[in-house]
């Protein structure tokens, strides 16, 4: 089914039917700021600013409401028949795996008219986040007087290992211990796991991202970025209770609203020294790094329609973090928001140093920190190079060769990501049966190779294991036509035999694993002893700092775990002078000053009775510092319209009965 027609359609109706709202302030001056974890919600600053506090079961059935996608993004229950929203961008790669050359569904969109059409997607799963527990004291607990830094770091990561398999063995639920504020508090999420996940409903790629990335972090907007899936618990459509209701009204002017969803990660509690670190480091290398793989992949994209086909979620995603990338390179560029962290920082410290017992506690933090940052910069460099980089198969392949030798180790020595609570996330991806396209994985891997080449210098002990002599197009080349990593079953076997199977396995990709393996796992601990140790100890010191003296009246950096932002729609005033042009009669898109950043895609936004009123689906381009520092002048959240939504599926796709869905008519 083709949309492109009806969206064009769409964009006459209500050409500039934009709401761009704009909030007089009210004399509270506290901004709208951070990104709460549900246990520590901002009540007193809600109550005395909004007169609103959200009660407990307003939160919980917040929380049960809200989705994590776990291959990137955000999403909430939307009905009590396990309809899941999110955006287009974030169902892409499903859209895409679920595509044909005959079928590109990224392009032309995909309706299902009954359940029976929904499509189940190949890997995806959906997240729900229903237990936590404060296990802060038994982490502590496990690092004993006088252990060396490695010592109590791998004490830490035994006794998180331990709670998460006892976890995982008693609830059955996906467990992982997070840390929040940076060491400071660690805490077991107990997640709800859905793997039978099935698209619904998604619009075609011109109506999702209308404006294309030269629109992409900009407002105004008029995309109709949203999709459906449908979650399925033994066969059947989830029953939940926990569901959004729908209100297509939207919210007003001033209004107070949340976001629920999950940030990826933020850096406002990183030291200085850390920030000066990824100004002059770690950005430019990531920047480079993003531009010579884009301009891969469009030499890849340019031998044929199929080939760009394959390549466009790749492309999409590299594109959308180059403009990130450039946003918060630009922040750290900037003199004053620099010197405005350093000044933080500088009043932090003085008051730590105001008492004698905080400074001998925690003083001596900040330079431990600057000195292991300024002392690993080359280590960290080459460990950058010295990776097993492609598209899918070639990770795939190094998760073989490490899961057959990690399994049969102690669950508290083994390698992150390698622990028996991760095992069936791990087992899940690697027996994925979304296709592979050899050609596409091929010119990856080259490129990839070719980077690190490049980076290393030919003499370098990785290079020479990777190419044994020859050059990065050969290697990619021979190992890709000859590799059956490609054949879920293959590495099925391979798993379910063993350490042996595996040694013996003469595949070309798994040789090449093995060849490489042994000087990754060398950096690793190198990496673990020298710096994530030392790191690890003396921004837990920052972060009982921050307890003493503030107290808790704090958020943590983001985590890819759920989080509530709040804030009211507000727009620009410079847009309000031309408000008598605007037709506002079909609102489009909405901005307010919820506090967001990538990972909150497909976040739900919602008033204060709980219900839908918008969709998160972007920042504008000064929300980019938000990474660093938030900023409620020019800063913004940009949310599909809940009206919109609806106009969409009413009146272009003959989608009434997923309208009369969602709005509880059915």
């Amino acid at each position: 089914m083709d949309f492109k027609r009806s969206f064009l359609s769409l964009c006459l109706m209500v050409t500039f039917g934009l709401l761009i709202l704009f909030f007089v302030p009210s004399s509270f001056s506290t901004p709208d700021e951070g990104m709460w974890t549900f246990d520590n919600p901002p009540l007193k600053i809600l109550k005395e600013k909004y007169n609103f506090v959200p009660t407990k079961e307003w939160l919980d059935h917040v929380r049960l409401s809200s989705v994590r996608f776990m291959d990137g993004g955000s999403g909430s229950f939307v009905s009590p028949y396990g309809l899941v929203m999110t955006n287009h961008h974030v169902a892409m790669g499903q859209l895409q795996k679920i595509s044909t050359p005959e079928k590109n569904y990224v392009e032309t969109g995909f309706l299902a008219r009954s359940r029976e059409e929904e499509i189940k997607c190949p890997d995806l799963e959906i997240n729900v986040l229903v237990s936590m527990e404060n296990v802060t004291d038994r982490v502590r607990a496990a690092v004993k007087e006088g252990m060396s830094d490695a010592e109590a770091l791998k004490a830490r990561q035994a006794v998180i290992a331990e709670i998460e398999k006892e976890s995982l063995q008693k609830t059955g639920l996906r467990s992982n211990v997070i840390s929040l504020y940076h060491g400071g508090e660690y805490w077991l999420y107990g997640y709800k796991k859905y793997t039978d996940v099935r698209l619904v409903m998604a619009p075609e790629r011109q109506a999702a991202y209308f404006g294309g990335d030269s629109d992409n972090f900009t407002y105004p907007r008029y995309d109709l970025d949203f999709a459906f899936f449908r979650v399925y618990e033994n066969g059947q459509p989830l029953q939940t209770p926990h569901y959004l209701r729908w209100n297509s009204q939207g919210a007003g002017d001033g209004e107070l609203v949340f976001v629920s969803g999950n940030p990826g990660s933020t850096d406002r509690l990183y030291t200085y020294a850390e920030l000066e670190m990824l100004r002059d480091y770690r950005y430019p290398l990531m920047l480079d790094y993003i531009d010579k793989f884009i301009a891969a992949l469009r030499e890849y994209a340019a031998k044929g329609k199929e080939q760009q086909r394959r390549a466009l979620g790749i492309i999409f995603g590299l594109e959308n973090a180059k403009k990130a990338y450039t946003g918060e390179y630009q922040a750290l560029q900037d003199e004053e928001l620099m010197a405005k962290r350093k000044k933080e920082e500088e009043k932090f410290r003085q008051l730590i140093a105001s008492k004698a017992e905080w400074q001998q506690a925690y003083g001596d933090a900040w330079g431990i920190v600057e000195k292991t940052v300024e002392a690993n910069l080359a280590f960290s460099r080459q460990s950058f190079y010295q990776s097993l980089r492609g598209y899918r198969l070639p990770q795939m392949a190094l998760n073989i060769v490490r899961y057959v030798s990690e399994v049969k180790k102690p669950d508290a020595e083994r390698l992150p990501g390698f622990h028996e609570a991760q095992l069936p996330e791990l087992k899940f991806m690697l027996f994925s049966p979304a296709p592979v396209y050899k050609d596409l994985e091929e010119a990856v891997f080259r490129f990839t190779l070719q980077l690190s080449l490049e980076g290393l210098g030919p003499d370098d002990d990785f290079i020479k294991a990777a190419l044994q002599g020859k050059n990065p197009e050969e290697v990619a080349r021979e190992v890709m036509a000859a590799t059956k990593l490609g054949d879920p079953e293959f590495r099925k076997k391979l798993i379910e035999g063993g350490e042996e199977a595996v040694a013996k396995c003469q595949d070309p990709l798994i040789v090449l694993a093995r060849q490489v393996d042994p000087i990754l796992r060398r950096n690793i601990k190198k990496s673990q002893d020298e710096i994530e140790s030392v790191l690890v100890k003396a921004r837990e010191k920052i972060a009982q700092a921050r307890f003493a003296v503030y107290g808790k009246d704090a958020y943590p950096d983001a985590t890819f775990t759920l989080r509530l932002a709040f804030g009211v729609v507000k727009g620009f005033p410079y847009f309000w002078e031309r408000k008598d042009k605007l037709d506002l009669s079909t609102p489009v898109n909405f901005v307010s000053t919820c506090d967001i950043i990538g990972g909150n895609s497909g976040s739900p936004v919602i008033n204060r009775k709980g219900e839908v009123v918008g969709l998160i689906f972007d920042g504008n381009i000064e929300s980019l510092s938000g990474r660093f520092m938030y900023d409620d002048v020019k800063a913004r959240a940009v949310a599909v319209h809940t009206a919109y939504i609806i106009e969409g599926l009413r009146k272009l796709y003959d989608a009434a009965f997923l309208a009369d869905e969602i709005e509880g008519k059915k």
